[in-house]
């Protein structure tokens, strides 16, 4: 066992603890593997009730996926083999989102990317007055992944598909509201909360008193303009609308969007288009598709240098504006990869 992740079983429920504080507890590959062991031990365990996961520190539940030891492989002069950290994550997200008993995510500050894969497929996702989401991918030429296909354009109101394409974040009421929680709670009732849970035989009513009701967030206060906006018809359609508010909420969206890898703000629209008419198990195979394919490209890398690794904050795309993206580029994200599909069944 590593000690990057702790299991512990107490009383009806067992206990999971993402324990790599000082990295915001960023998932390694390891860690997925483990995980998805002990949850399918604990789906066999009769005295198992249901699952807690949260994470060490007060900083973050989990800051998403550990993507420096990708870039560091690559560096090295590894070419192969890289997406095999993104095939065993996806079927974790897959195995969590069909997990046979309730599968609780205590989140507690920022939870993005990798982590919101082992928070928001589960049946509760309780978050205090610290959480801060988001799906920053495509600042890093990357693209929305951990099931982002299936959660994102289900938001009320497009939210889903401003998150996808400008990486916004969202804080605990706006949430609540989009629905990546389920539940608000304060910070310093989490303690009593999980010893409410070590004995609990109803989740609900276990819950019922450490509820709280949360300030509303800039997604909800803007969530006419986001629906307006990102109803386009293509990104294109949606910047020109963000530039014709009379909104610095608007005109700061279409700024940030403009920033991010144009190949991956297009993959992202795409996604967004696709999802909805998708089981979950297609969005992740559709997932493990695009992921395969940008591992062979630059502006993955590229991003993770400038943001992760020298720090400069200045990634050269390439290409560099969202009308250079050849659209026979863009279709083959979406092709099966050379080496196959995710193992999954497609419902």
């Amino acid at each position: 066992m590593s000690d990057e992740i702790l299991f512990e079983k107490r009383g009806r429920a067992g206990f999971v603890t993402l324990n790599r504080p000082k990295a915001l507890n960023a998932l390694s590959h390891d860690m997925v593997k483990l995980l998805g062991e002990q949850l399918t031990r604990w789906a066999q365990d009769p005295t198992v009730a249901h699952v807690v996961i949260s994470g060490a520190g007060d900083k973050a539940f989990c800051a998403g996926g550990d993507i420096r030891s990708i870039y560091d492989a690559r560096q090295a002069g590894k070419a192969s083999g890289l997406s095999a950290f993104f095939r065993d994550e996806y079927l974790l997200n897959a195995q969590i989102k069909a997990y046979p008993k309730p599968y609780i995510a205590l989140v507690n500050g920022i939870v993005m990317g990798g982590g919101v894969g082992v928070s928001v497929h589960g049946s509760h996702r309780l978050g205090t007055e610290k959480t801060l989401f988001a799906m920053p991918e495509t600042g890093i030429g990357f693209f929305p992944d951990v099931g982002g296909t299936w959660f994102l354009p289900r938001m009320p109101k497009r939210a889903g598909v401003y998150c996808a394409l400008s990486g916004g974040r969202m804080k605990q009421g706006d949430a609540l509201e989009t629905g990546v929680l389920t539940h608000a709670v304060a910070e310093s009732s989490l303690a009593d909360l999980e010893r409410s849970l070590e004995t609990a035989a109803d989740i609900d009513a276990a819950l019922a008193s450490y509820l709280v009701s949360p300030e509303k967030g800039v997604v909800s206060e803007n969530a006419d303009l986001i629906d307006q906006a990102f109803s386009g018809d293509m990104v294109a359609d949606i910047l020109s609308r963000l530039d014709a508010a009379d909104s610095e909420f608007a005109h700061k969206t279409a700024r940030t969007i403009r920033e991010k890898s144009p190949t991956s703000v297009l993959i992202a629209f795409e996604q967004m288009k696709r999802g909805p008419e998708l089981s979950f198990n297609e969005c992740m195979r559709l997932e493990y598709r695009i992921v395969c394919h940008i591992l062979e490209g630059r502006d993955f890398f590229e991003g993770v240098r400038a943001v992760l690794v020298d720090k400069d904050q200045n990634p050269q795309w390439s290409p560099s504006q969202l009308g250079q993206v050849d659209s026979g580029d863009l279709a083959s994200y979406f092709q099966e990869p050379s080496g196959g599909d995710l193992p999954l069944a497609a419902t």
